[in-house]
C-alpha cells in the first residue's frame, strides 16, 4: 500500500479485547466489584457483557432494580478494582504495528471505546500509537454507549474528509454498533466471542487476532461503506 491507499477512508478501532488484552481483567474487576456490594453474577455472564458500556452492563447482567439501587456504586468499585490490575494488561500482538501501518498508508485511524477515558488513554500510551491516531473517543464523549451507534458516529464526525469507513472490534456489540452507524465491522476473536456468533452478528471478516489483519488487502472495496445511520 501507499500513502494514497487510505485517502478518504477511516479505520476505527475498539480498544479492550481488540488492541489490548484486557477483556478478562475487566470481567474480574466487575466480579470483585459485585462481591463488594451485592450478589455476584456468574463471571461468564460478566465476560459476555464486556464490550457494552458500563452504563448498560449492570442491568444487563442483573436487573433494572440492581442498576437503580447499586449501579453507580458498582461502577465506582469496578474502576477501583480494575486500577489494581491494569498494570497486568498487555498489548495484543500486531496491534500497534497495524495502527501505525494504516496511518502511514494514509488512512485516518481513530479509537472508539465504550470504556473509561483514563484507561483508554493509558492503552494508547501502552501501545505507543498516540502520534498515529487522529482521534480517541470514549464513553465520556457520548450519551449512549455500544451497541448504540453514537460513539462511532461521533468519532467519524470528528474526522475530516472521510468518505468511507470500517470498524475493527471484538464483540457482537461492536458489530451491531457499526451496522447501526452504516459501516461494516472486522471482528477479532481476542475478546472471547465465538466465530459463529460473530458471523451471525454480521461481521465482514473474522480473524483470531488483530495481527491477522496485517495480511488483508485494505484496498478491497468490500470493506468500505459510506457512514450513515441504518436504524
Amino acid at each position: 500500500m501507499t500513502g494514497q491507499a487510505g485517502q478518504g477512508r477511516a479505520v476505527l478501532f475498539d480498544i479492550d479485547g481488540t488492541l489490548v488484552d484486557s477483556t478478562y481483567h475487566h470481567a474480574v474487576a466487575w466480579h470483585r466489584a459485585f462481591a463488594r456490594i451485592t450478589d455476584v453474577p456468574p463471571i461468564w455472564r460478566l465476560h459476555r457483557a464486556i464490550g457494552m458500556g458500563g452504563d448498560r452492563l449492570v442491568a444487563a447482567v442483573t436487573s433494572d432494580e440492581v442498576e437503580e439501587k447499586h449501579g453507580d456504586d458498582l461502577r465506582d468499585a469496578w474502576r477501583e478494582e480494575y486500577a489494581e490490575i491494569r498494570a497486568e494488561v498487555l498489548p495484543l500482538p500486531g496491534a500497534a504495528e497495524l495502527v501505525r501501518r494504516l496511518a502511514d498508508d494514509g488512512f485516518a485511524v481513530a479509537l472508539a471505546s465504550s470504556g473509561d477515558p483514563e484507561f483508554s488513554k493509558e492503552a494508547v500510551e501502552l501501545l505507543g500509537v498516540g502520534a498515529a491516531i487522529s482521534a480517541l473517543l470514549t464513553s465520556a464523549d457520548v450519551d449512549e454507549s455500544k451497541p448504540h451507534p453514537d460513539l462511532l458516529e461521533e468519532t467519524l464526525g470528528r474526522l475530516d474528509g472521510v468518505e468511507s469507513a470500517v470498524f475493527v472490534g471484538d464483540t457482537v456489540y461492536d458489530i451491531e454498533s457499526a451496522s447501526r452507524a452504516g459501516i461494516g465491522c472486522l471482528a477479532v476473536r481476542s475478546g472471547g466471542f465465538g466465530h459463529a456468533e460473530l458471523e451471525d452478528a454480521g461481521a465482514l471478516r473474522i480473524v483470531d487476532l488483530v495481527a491477522d489483519l496485517l495480511e488483508i488487502d485494505w484496498t478491497d472495496a468490500g470493506l468500505w461503506s459510506a457512514p450513515g445511520r441504518s436504524g
